[in-house]
């Protein structure tokens, strides 16, 4: 398959990675969700099965679909056989839900986990670079996650995804999701986190929960700012890259209108129920800036600011300035 940017292909990544000997014994259970998925499905399937690391297995939790998705996916399976591509039936809750669905599935078994869309096309050392970088972390809760490059649908290049500098933290993972699930990798310990999550619990996205889990408890999370995937964006995607200034003004629309404040309600009802996990010190900053959301103007301010929470850009950061100066956090 041609690969629309030469400059983030597979082959001019650079390939140069540490010989770890029990590497290729760790199997990857790559986690994915369809629902009316089939005009891309395909090409999404081709680089699973192209990824340069070959221990994996697919499972699929399919939410209803009603076009030729299952179809498609029982094509593969044969192609692959039932043990390597293994269908299941979504909760039909939505996009969120039925990745918890999967991750919290006790027939899903491996080392390490990674989360798809059906409509990208992965670069081949996806699974390869990501898993290296999380070898190196041992048995504490790991996080991988990249930037994307963006196409359109027809796989012509529109850009990349932000780029962040900042170091990834539980004070920003209050406020921003960095990266899209679809390019994470997490190990057995951070999966851990996320099965103490209830099955009701009002989860925002999976992959800002993720990032908020694995932080908040002490992991440690890796942000590559080299992509890993080819990611569209059309007209069917949920949640899109944000990367342009029209995307960036709606989000901050979402934030001033009270939408930013109502997922901060979700996500701290959930970082709550798990509270005991957390870091002494990160327990501290989740009181300060819940204090600060229920302060009045001036203890906002303060309590904002002495909570350390932040975005990762300097709009960003001004956007969360006037949220708080709003009380829309």
């Amino acid at each position: 398959m041609d690969k629309p940017n030469k400059e983030f292909s597979p082959e001019m990544q650079h390939t140069s990675t540490t010989n770890k000997p029990d590497k290729n014994n760790k199997k990857i259970a790559i986690l994915i969700c369809t629902y009316n998925g089939a005009r891309f499905l395909k090409e999404q399937l081709d680089s699973f099965i192209e990824q340069s690391h070959q221990n994996w297995v697919i499972y699929v939790s399919d939410d209803g679909s009603t076009d030729e998705t299952l179809d498609i996916l029982k094509s593969y399976q044969l192609r692959l056989n039932p043990e390597r591509l293994v269908i299941l039936h979504g909760p039909r809750q939505g996009f969120a839900k039925n990745f918890l669905s999967l991750v919290k599935n006790p027939t899903v078994a491996a080392d390490y986990f990674c989360f798809s869309d059906q409509d990208d096309i992965w670069f081949k050392d996806k699974l390869t670079r990501s898993l290296d970088l999380l070898l190196e972390l041992g048995n504490t809760p790991a996080l991988y996650c990249s930037r994307t490059a963006l196409v359109n649908s027809d796989l012509k290049p529109i850009g990349y995804s932000p780029l962040f500098l900042r170091t990834p933290c539980f004070e920003n993972a209050l406020v921003q999701s960095i990266a899209g699930a679809n390019t994470m990798l997490i190990n057995t310990a951070a999966r851990a986190l996320i099965l103490q999550v209830a099955d009701d619990a009002p989860v925002v996205a999976h992959d800002w929960l993720a990032y908020l889990l694995v932080t908040g408890c002490g992991g440690q999370v890796i942000y590559d700012p080299r992509p890993s995937l080819h990611y569209r964006q059309h007209e069917g995607n949920l949640i899109g890259a944000n990367a342009n200034l029209k995307n960036q003004i709606l989000r901050l629309r979402k934030m001033l209108t009270g939408r930013f404040s109502q997922w901060s309600t979700q996500n701290l009802s959930i970082l709550n129920a798990v509270r005991d996990q957390l870091t002494d010190r990160n327990r501290h900053i989740l009181k300060l800036f819940e204090t600060a959301r229920h302060g009045n103007l001036f203890s906002r301010i303060y309590w904002m600011r002495k909570s350390g929470v932040h975005r990762q850009t300097l709009r960003g950061n001004i956007s969360l300035i006037v949220a708080t100066l709003m009380n829309k956090i």
